[in-house]
């Protein structure tokens, strides 16, 4: 069984996703105000087409893999979050916490949602033409 593909336009909506998740984090990076505005448009973009994708087959592993994948996607919107409060302290959080705990710390969230993303992804492939070889 495979996954459900997306169509031609949530396809195209998907790699937009990803592209203005790269163009965002990369415009942070340089202290652009808008910068977590397009991260977050992409993610939100991303998370969505990667739901839309759904796997009905039996397989344990996939299933596991799915919700790593799944686990993923909240990192990367908690990531869209943490930009927005690395502007300003939207928590209302004292100077010392806010900067023990917020400041920056997008980075984090980004990387543990981008290696997850990268090995549920390469497995879920694989698991999929081990799959298809049986049948």
């Amino acid at each position: 069984m495979k996954m459900k593909q997306l169509n031609r336009i949530e396809n195209v909506i998907f790699l937009a996703g990803a592209v203005l998740m790269v163009v965002g984090s990369g415009a942070n990076i340089f202290m652009k105000m808008w910068a977590p505005y397009v991260f977050a448009t992409g993610s939100l973009a991303f998370v969505l087409m990667q739901l839309k994708q759904s796997y009905e087959g039996r397989n344990i592993v996939i299933r596991r893999l799915r919700r790593i994948m799944i686990a993923s996607d909240m990192f990367f919107l908690a990531s869209a979050l943490l930009m927005f409060a690395n502007q300003r302290n939207i928590f209302g959080l004292d100077a010392l916490t806010y900067v023990k705990y917020i400041h920056n710390n997008w980075v984090v969230t980004l990387l543990v949602a981008s290696i997850l993303q990268l090995y549920s992804t390469h497995r879920i492939s694989r698991e999929l033409d081990k799959e298809t070889e049986k049948m």
